[in-house]
């Protein structure tokens, strides 16, 4: 993936809206949306829990959404 891509707020609002549909879907397991709940939650309420790893709130929580949004797509055919 290019940087120019990861930059763009049309990728991100793409991206993000996929992970609404994901976690409204009534087939997606709930396990499966706990992959993207808990560690971003984990990071905002905690970041200092992790402090080896020296990024940002937000950009973790891109990081997570990007390989999530990704994933699930795949698992589920959901576009």
């Amino acid at each position: 993936m290019g940087m120019r891509k990861l930059l763009s707020l049309r990728h991100w609002r793409n991206t993000f809206s996929l992970i609404y549909r994901i976690l409204t879907a009534k087939h997606v397991r709930l396990v499966d949306k706990l992959l993207f709940i808990i560690p971003v939650l984990a990071y905002w309420i905690m970041p200092d829990v992790m402090p080896f790893i020296p990024v940002d709130d937000i950009a973790a929580t891109m990081i997570i959404a990007e390989w999530f949004a990704r994933r699930m797509a795949r698992k589920y055919n959901i576009r």
